[in-house]
Formats: structure tokens, C-alpha cells, sequence
């Protein structure tokens, strides 16, 4: 099976009703996107294929159709993605395990609603759980990224 993750095209053996999570982390070392509940309940696991957030830990592999990415390539080292500056500049991580699910799920939103409010905001990130309880900073970060990715 060929997947295109992060850019690059990339063959698996695997059945094609294993979870994309398992993929990714298993099957090609790609260890952003994390276990959390394995019921698409926390967003951990958050990656996107061709741009929309999906809860790889519930995605059959065989059923993927388009492009992956995975936290690892949202941005570079030397290229950070405006979520993932905005993140470090409101130093919304503490433990650090639900945030590079929190960022793809912001960089999904973001990139359908450029000018959210706080409540848009809430809902599009609802369904990704943080035990730190880091909401508010998570909250002024995306709209920080926001701006950002306006050239505000």
C-alpha cells in the first residue's frame, strides 16, 4: 500500500483495516501523533489528510485517499508553521503528551476560518482534550496564529 506522508511517498505492508496511528508510528517510526483513547475522543492522534484533522487511531489505513501530515511535517526547525510559533510564544505546553494533536487540529481550523472568535475557537478545539488544562493559553494561541497567518 503507498501512502504520502509528511511529502514523501512512502509503502507499507499492512492490512488496510490497521488504524493510520499504527501506521505512522509503527510501521514508519513517525511518533507525533500520539495514543490517547484509541475511540477518537481526545485528538492526540490528530493528523491531517489533505488538509482536514482526522483521529488517526479510528482511520483504516485502506481508507486513506490523500496526503498525511503528521506534526513532523506541518513546519520545519527552521520554518515553524504560525500555530506552532504561536504555541511557543503563549508557552501552552506543560506536559507536553495532546499538544501536537492540539496543533493540527488549530492548523485545520485556522486554515478554514482565518478571523475566529473565542467561541469558534472553543468549539473547533472542544474536542481535543488537555489533562494540564492549558485552554486559555491554548485559546490565545490560536489566535495569535491567527493574526499571523494574516500578516497581522
Amino acid at each position: 500500500m503507498k501512502l504520502t506522508v509528511n511529502g514523501k511517498t512512502q509503502v507499507v505492508d499492512v492490512e488496510p483495516d490497521m488504524p493510520l496511528l499504527w501506521v505512522l508510528r509503527d510501521e514508519l517510526g513517525i511518533t507525533g501523533p500520539k495514543y490517547g483513547c484509541g475511540m477518537a475522543q481526545c485528538g492526540a492522534c490528530t493528523v491531517h489528510v489533505d488538509g482536514t484533522a482526522v483521529r488517526s487511531c479510528v482511520t483504516p489505513v485502506g481508507t486513506v485517499q490523500g496526503a498525511v501530515t503528521t506534526i513532523e511535517g506541518l513546519g520545519s526547525p527552521e520554518a515553524l508553521h504560525a500555530v506552532q510559533r504561536a504555541w511557543i510564544e503563549h508557552q501552552v505546553a506543560q506536559c507536553g503528551y495532546c499538544q501536537s494533536g492540539q496543533i493540527m487540529a488549530a492548523a485545520a481550523f485556522l486554515a478554514t476560518q482565518p478571523n475566529p472568535t473565542d467561541e469558534q475557537i472553543d468549539q473547533a478545539m472542544s474536542g481535543n482534550l488537555c489533562r494540564c488544562a492549558t485552554y486559555p493559553r491554548i485559546r490565545q494561541a490560536v489566535k495569535s496564529a491567527a493574526a499571523q497567518l494574516k500578516g497581522a
